[in-house]
């Protein structure tokens, strides 16, 4: 009996950090997607097996990913359709984990730099309130100056907004 209970805490753990690695690689590899393709299909192929059932914020990951490939695909149809494939599955995992900031984040990041022509901006007030009441309970240390450094350098923040934010 106590095997088995310390086999069961094992794999707990173990499964625990395996999340907390992959989570840690995804924030890497996200920020430096806009910027090398190779980093973005890294991270999509790394995420594929995490949906909005059994990960949010991992497939959150995945499909800001994916609608980032959009800039690395050929042909109008071919980016649109990449865009399109990553909003809904970033919006059904909103819609499943409302309350999870770093979800909220991404979505955040993901409007403040598409295209204006895609019409993918409607949340953006939302969720910028929403981070900025939740900046102080972050706990995540990588995660916290992830969000700050990116708030200071959005042109979405009013000067006053970014004076708040906590370094």
């Amino acid at each position: 009996m106590r095997l088995l209970l310390l086999i069961i805490i094992s794999f707990i753990f173990a499964n625990s950090s395996a999340n907390n690695f992959e989570l840690e690689q995804a924030r890497e590899l996200y920020q430096k997607s806009s910027k090398e393709e190779i980093s973005c299909k890294k991270l999509i192929a790394n995420l594929q097996i995490y949906n909005e059932t059994n990960n949010t914020t991992l497939a959150a990951y995945s499909a800001c990913a994916t609608m980032i490939m959009a800039k690395y695909a050929i042909g109008p149809i071919n980016k649109l359709s990449k865009f399109n494939e990553g909003k809904k599955l970033l919006e059904k995992c909103i819609e499943k984990d409302n309350r999870n900031l770093e979800i909220r984040f991404l979505r955040f990041t993901v409007q403040s730099n598409a295209p204006k022509f895609l019409g993918y901006s409607s949340s953006m007030l939302l969720d910028k309130n929403f981070i900025l009441n939740a900046l102080t309970s972050i706990n995540d240390k990588q995660l916290k100056n992830i969000v700050i450094s990116f708030l200071k350098s959005s042109t979405y923040l009013t000067n006053t907004e970014k004076q708040k934010l906590i370094s």
